[in-house]
């Protein structure tokens, strides 16, 4: 087993990876930008090393300061997360140059899986469904519209060489062509260091379900069911959940045994996903191979009962896959709700600022992966996932109950979030009902203007904006040296001292 990793990330799924290590009895290192020096998961490491200044470019994608990072500290491994550099081929590759064990795939199955186009070419040999769309990337607008003319509008932009819903656009006419290239092209740029996009048919009223694959390096694989991650905003998924309501037991098999498949054509090894699009006829699409954790793995982990960051460090430490697909069961019905600290009424842009006061909701069935905490300060820099509410129970319609009346119980005061829409989101008639494409937030919530925050919230907000500005943060200060001690929470709280006696 590892005694040490690095985790080459932020925020909530740093958090997350720094648990899974604990509970095996591993050390951790956490990286860290200049703005992040007394965020969560520096503070939860045992370690933490400064890489570089705020922007993502400098720091959490420089690649020559996460390595020293990891071997100045002697560490083992490295766990890069989702997002900056968990699916950079090249990353990978030097990782295994010098010697350091990556948790994610080898770069061979990085690097195919990870350039859209020619992972679709590799899917259509294979007799894989795909999705009309370019055999290549071009360098010339009139090639573009030659291939969009041919496949007919409305296209989809998609990044070659990443996902997340970055670069991503949707074209419904020919004159909106160069813009929507010009602006998916930076984008893809800022978000992964390559410009590169390709155009596919654009499918309308389709859902997006994808599947959890875990495969070792012995030729061992399972696939651990699906997630519908229908619910998008701007191309990103904001709710997911398992089982998906458009799957019955055959077509679930059937799409579970073509995801191995991908896998198994890919020379794909530790945990991935693979994404489909499913249209309203039932045929679905191969869509990518997300070469990561998945934002959304934890409601895998709440069906399934297999803990995906344990795997994939059991499976990046050489051990065979300890699990058969006859073991696996999807169980319950699990729902998760991404908290982002974004502005849903004026289209969803990101907030910034310091969180005054964080009430984490808790009880039986729910958790809650977080990145944040009271007096903490949340940057302007990355994408603005805070944490990520997640809910199990027996059925779909008691697990949506739960999650409503989770979500009533989070209280974040000082930025903005989506908590609120949420809410609205989870209670509409069409979701309850299962009915959810992934137009469903354009379609019914396009004009959506919140509700007005009830009085006692507002007073809540600045009695702790007074409270935090006479007793300083309430956060946790950061550590200014790489080697730190258990946090304590006694250490939060500044100046203090037992009462009684003078």
């Amino acid at each position: 087993m590892l005694k040490k990793i690095c985790v080459a990330n932020r925020g909530e799924i740093a958090c997350r990876i720094i648990k899974g290590c604990r509970e095996l009895g591993i050390s951790t290192v956490a990286v860290y930008s200049e703005v992040d020096r007394k965020s969560l998961h520096v503070q939860t490491a045992d370690e933490a090393v400064c890489i570089g200044p705020a922007p993502a470019v400098d720091s959490y994608l420089n690649v020559d300061r996460v390595i020293q990072a990891a071997l100045k500290t002697g560490a083992d491994a490295i766990h890069p997360g989702y997002g900056f550099l968990a699916e950079n081929a090249e990353f990978a590759r030097r990782c295994e140059d010098e010697k350091i064990v990556f948790i994610g795939p080898n770069s061979k199955a990085m690097e195919l899986v990870g350039d859209k186009v020619r992972s679709r070419q590799t899917m259509e040999k294979a007799g894989i469904p795909i999705i009309p769309g370019m055999k290549g990337t071009h360098k010339n607008i009139a090639d573009y519209l030659d291939d969009a003319k041919k496949m007919g509008f409305p296209v989809m932009i998609k990044a070659s060489a990443g996902g997340g819903g970055k670069g991503m656009r949707i074209v419904l006419e020919e004159k909106k062509l160069l813009e929507a290239l010009e602006s998916g092209q930076r984008e893809a740029k800022s978000a992964f260091g390559d410009e590169s996009v390709y155009l596919e048919k654009y499918i309308e009223e389709p859902r997006h379900v994808e599947f959890q694959v875990l495969a070792d390096n012995f030729g061992n694989m399972v696939h651990l069911f699906e997630r519908e991650c229908s619910i998008q905003r701007r191309h990103q998924k904001i709710i997911e959940e398992s089982p998906s309501q458009a799957l019955d037991p055959h077509l679930r098999e059937k799409m579970g045994e073509t995801a191995k498949k991908v896998a198994l054509v890919s020379g794909y090894n530790n945990a991935g996903t693979v994404e489909f699009l499913l249209d309203k006829d039932k045929n679905f699409y191969f869509l990518e191979v997300n070469a990561r954790l998945q934002v959304e793995h934890p409601v895998t982990e709440l069906i399934s009962g297999v803990d995906l960051v344990h795997q994939q460090i059991k499976i990046a430490c050489g051990e065979k896959l300890d699990l058969t697909q006859e073991d696996l069961e999807q169980k319950g019905h699990a729902i998760e709700c991404r908290i982002y600290a974004e502005d849903p009424v004026n289209n969803f842009l990101p907030s910034s600022g310091k969180v005054l006061f964080l009430n984490e909701p808790s009880g039986p069935g729910v958790r809650n992966d977080c990145g944040i905490y009271s007096g903490c300060d949340v940057p302007i820099y990355y994408d603005p996932i805070l944490a990520k509410l997640i809910v199990w129970a027996e059925n779909r319609d008691l697990s949506c109950q739960r999650m409503l009346e989770a979500l009533n119980d989070y209280v974040i005061l000082g930025v903005k979030t989506s908590i609120d829409f949420l809410k609205e989101v989870i209670k509409h008639p069409k979701f309850q009902s299962g009915l959810t494409m992934t137009s469903f937030i354009n379609k019914h919530f396009k004009n959506w203007k919140g509700k007005d925050k009830p009085e006692d919230l507002e007073k809540l907000a600045l009695i702790t904006a007074s409270f935090d500005s006479l007793n300083g943060s309430f956060g946790r200060a950061g550590p200014s040296a790489e080697l730190k001690s258990e946090y304590s929470p006694w250490l939060s709280l500044g100046k203090w001292r037992i009462g009684g006696g003078r």
